[in-house]
């Protein structure tokens, strides 16, 4: 199995609203940027979009080590939050509704596919991939005529 490194990043500003996500991939001597975004969306799905299109991008099932400045994507799947919240039908331990269900079912199904490590980086701490990840959400998130985040909108999150 392929080992890979890869870094995402996403965000919005404001929060909600236009939204980007940036990716580096690293493998051997090989190195892939890319990202994307949406015309409203929120900081929390723009992390957990940039996990998921890394790891869609992958051709083959890889040994990841994924690094994310988002304690909320990191927690969720390295502390099991997200795979508990899934087996209680998708509710917190309070009951309320889990947010970005969605996400969280695409990314643990990835998650089957690839063997992956998250690891949390601090954000904006001089990390060279991590701050071309940052400036690849940024630039995504002002490019003209952003696609629609389909779930986002249709459920009216905010």
């Amino acid at each position: 199995m392929k080992k890979v490194t890869m870094y995402t990043d996403g965000g919005c500003s404001p929060n909600p609203g236009p939204g980007g996500y940036g990716i580096v991939i690293t493998y051997g001597e090989h190195r892939r940027e890319f990202s994307g975004g949406y015309r409203r969306t929120t900081n929390n799905r723009m992390e957990l979009i940039a996990a998921i299109r890394g790891l869609q991008a992958l051709k083959e099932p890889c040994h990841v080590t994924l690094f994310s400045d988002s304690q909320y994507v990191v927690n969720g799947i390295s502390k099991g939050w997200a795979q508990r919240w899934k087996s209680r039908g998708w509710l917190l331990s309070d009951k309320r509704p889990a947010e970005n269900i969605d996400l969280w079912e695409q990314l643990l199904a990835l998650c089957k596919t690839h063997q992956v490590g998250f690891e949390w980086i601090r954000g904006h701490n001089g990390h060279a991939e991590n701050e071309s990840c940052d400036r690849l959400a940024g630039e995504a998130s002002r490019r003209q005529e952003l696609p629609i985040d389909a779930i986002y909108e249709r459920d009216g999150s905010d």
